[in-house]
């Protein structure tokens, strides 16, 4: 990869440009540092480094600084890569297909749960769009459980394998989709935070709905990371890491860490009226190469997790994850 450029900004969802930094360079790698060895702890040490994926290599380079909005709550990278290099990012080559198999395998029961709770909030099942449907683990849920979704993502070599499934898959952006096609949902799972210009896909995302269609929406929780980082060096650092590291926050390789207040004025200001706030965890990381007791620590931390998420109230800072769902107006 060529040597990344990057440029100053303002709060992309409200334009304030005050902001308070959460995050330098120096703090990023030593976070970065801190997640390798948690990690080291619990893979096998024959583990391939393509099964380091979504763990600790992700698409994203490490920020080279953090600030957070003072206006909407919004985390986001500040300077920030330029546009065009964050699309040749996420176009690139990925993982192997065997590597694409595990994920799609390890992620499949995370999303037979986010189908159904769609399926509820939503009051009935019909047509879809999966804006970044990479392994195709929605889509395969969204299918068993009734609805009609096809994918659309930037990068042509996951969509191969995502096509091998059976399903429909349309290589590029939602803003390069035929602006005639109507869905009655469109979900944005765990990719608007990675986007260079979230408020584009969601104008774009809401063209295709009709009067009463949803965008349903998963990103990390910005105000999460806010709570939990002042702790790592605090006694209670331990709890902070392991709550960061198991729903990969810690180093936040992300561009945005949305918050309920923010990413309900980017819905509402593109004509949306959110309906549910809902606070979650990570979807499962567990495989084969993960040491047994790690796996079961996984699933026991993220269920305490999970409990906090869901009793957390007004920016949900318990919940590592946020979904939210907006009907068009």
């Amino acid at each position: 990869m060529t040597e990344t450029s990057y440029e100053l900004t303002s709060c992309p969802v409200c334009a304030s440009a005050e902001a308070r930094e959460l995050l330098s360079a120096d703090d990023a790698k030593l976070e970065i540092e801190h997640l390798w060895e948690y990690h080291q702890k619990r893979l096998r040490a024959d583990v391939p480094s393509d099964h380091l994926v979504d763990r600790v290599a992700f698409s994203q380079r490490a920020p080279l600084r953090l600030v957070r909005c003072g206006d909407c709550g919004l985390v986001y990278r500040n300077p920030v890569e330029r546009a065009a290099e964050v699309a040749e990012m996420y176009a690139e080559e990925g993982p192997d297909e065997a590597v694409l198999r595990a994920l799609h395998d390890t992620q499949r029961p995370a999303y037979d749960a986010q189908a159904a709770r769609l399926t509820e909030i939503f009051g009935r099942r019909g047509t879809g769009i999966e804006v970044g449907s990479y392994v195709g683990g929605f889509l395969a849920a969204a299918r068993d459980a009734g609805w009609q979704f096809t994918g659309v993502d930037v990068n042509a070599r996951t969509n191969a394998f995502t096509r091998s499934l059976g399903f429909l898959v349309h290589d590029g952006a939602i803003e390069s989709l035929d602006p005639d096609r109507g869905a009655d949902v469109v979900a944005i799972w765990n990719c608007l935070d990675q986007l260079a210009d979230p408020a584009s896909a969601v104008r774009a995302a809401r063209s295709h709905l009709a009067s009463g269609g949803m965008l349903a929406v998963r990103v990390p929780n910005g105000a999460c990371y806010a709570a939990f980082r002042p702790l790592l060096q605090s006694p209670l650092g331990a709890i902070a890491r392991e709550w960061l590291a198991q729903n990969n926050l810690l180093g936040f390789p992300y561009r945005f860490g949305f918050t309920p207040t923010a990413l309900t004025r980017l819905l509402e200001r593109n004509g949306m009226r959110v309906e549910q706030v809902v606070g979650d965890v990570l979807v499962p990381i567990a495989d084969r190469w993960t040491k047994r007791w790690a796996a079961l620590e996984e699933r026991l931390v993220k269920r305490i997790i999970a409990t906090g998420a869901r009793i957390s109230r007004g920016d949900k800072p318990l919940a590592p994850w946020i979904e939210v769902y907006a009907r068009a107006r």
